[in-house]
């Protein structure tokens, strides 16, 4: 989907020159969990703290790893070092400098890829203030080319052209349900120069349209044991096509937990850059009033009437529908139910795969 998921949420390093800085690095790093990077010949070495040789060498790999850097120097000096590795505006990971007595914060790079916001955090927690200088955050509070959390701007490459007439003075139409957009300072009227749409539906973008595609398809996924991966992503990608629904709109893949270590239901989301999640059969055997095509021979299997169908209401919640029934291909399965409001990080339902770590296992070499 893009740039990968919500930048914003690394921590940032935060860059220092000397231990003049530090009380502010550990302030800024308190408020963002950020880790403190500081140069070997004037930083007292310290927990947590990670040390570099050269500046310019440790702040241009920073930059080209995409990690999001708050520097507690002279917006000039980033600017300088950074300057030979700029390119694409859409590749830029967040770039902050922070006066050394922290008055002062400003996002120089990656505005809407989170630098606006975690500036503002950062001059909250510094008491002082974020140069957000960004137009369209400035002019209507939204960055229209970088939607919040639960949404997918699926024409990136429109955006500029399109907000370039909001700050002309056009207006625009809202076509399709957001508070983020109907709630913000944009002049939305009924015959507005530029349309916003909102919608699940796959849509080819018409001049001056935006389409923006809500996170709040949940996926479910049944296979039997070794089921191909791609025979699983062509049946979801098929169905999906089918049923006019765009692949940006899923915000979870999900199904019965005895399928968590199933190469075929990661493949899917992966394909689909979502997060995999897994409910027991009690939460999927739940959810048979609401299901379509129940079937015994499931449920002797695994102890549910449904995994597909079962999983996406499971994750779609009690408000939640189904959108597409069971799908069939000759070893996978899959459904599509729609939740009530956009899946996001903080609020998945289900569980992950778990990870095992072996310490140790006794004496010996």
């Amino acid at each position: 989907k893009g740039f990968p998921m919500h930048p914003e949420r690394l921590p940032p390093a935060i860059v220092i020159l000397s231990d003049a800085a530090m009380p502010v690095a550990e302030t800024i790093r308190t408020a963002t969990g950020g880790v403190i990077h500081g140069a070997r010949k004037r930083v007292t070495p310290g927990d947590g703290i990670v040390l570099f040789d050269e500046a310019k060498a440790h702040m241009q790999a920073l930059f080209l790893d995409r990690v999001p850097t708050v520097a507690i120097m002279a917006s000039g000096a980033v600017i300088r070092i950074l300057a030979p590795l700029l390119a694409a505006k859409a590749d830029e990971p967040p770039v902050i400098a922070v006066a050394e007595d922290g008055h002062a914060t400003v996002p120089l790079l990656g505005g809407h890829h989170g630098a606006n916001t975690l500036a503002q955090e950062i001059a909250f927690a510094l008491g002082g203030m974020a140069a957000v200088t960004t137009a369209g955050d400035l002019r209507f509070g939204v960055a229209l080319d970088a939607p919040p959390e639960g949404y997918v701007l699926a024409n990136a490459g429109d955006a500029k052209a399109a907000m370039a007439e909001l700050l002309a003075g056009a207006d625009a139409v809202l076509d399709g349900e957001a508070e983020w957009l109907s709630q913000s300072g944009l002049a939305l009227a009924g015959n507005g120069k530029v349309t916003l749409a909102v919608t699940e539906e796959r849509r080819e973008p018409r001049g001056l349209e935006l389409v923006y595609h809500p996170t709040t398809l949940a996926l479910g996924i049944g296979c039997e044991r070794g089921c191909d991966p791609e025979e699983a992503w062509n049946l979801v990608r098929e169905t999906l096509d089918a049923a006019g629904l765009a692949e940006e709109a899923v915000g979870v893949v999900c199904s019965l937990d005895l399928k968590a270590d199933e190469a075929a239901v990661h493949h899917v989301a992966g394909r689909l850059g979502v997060p995999a999640r897994f409910f027991d059969a009690a939460t999927l055997e739940a959810e048979t009033p609401r299901l379509k095509n129940p079937s015994e021979v499931v449920f002797a299997e695994v102890g549910c009437h449904g995994v597909a169908e079962g999983a996406a209401l499971a994750a779609a919640g009690p408000d939640g529908d189904l959108a597409v029934e069971k799908a069939k291909s000759a070893r996978a399965t899959c459904a599509v139910a729609r939740a009530t409001e956009p899946f996001t990080a903080a609020g998945l339902p289900g569980r992950a795969r778990g990870t095992l770590y072996v310490v140790g296992i006794g004496p010996g070499s």
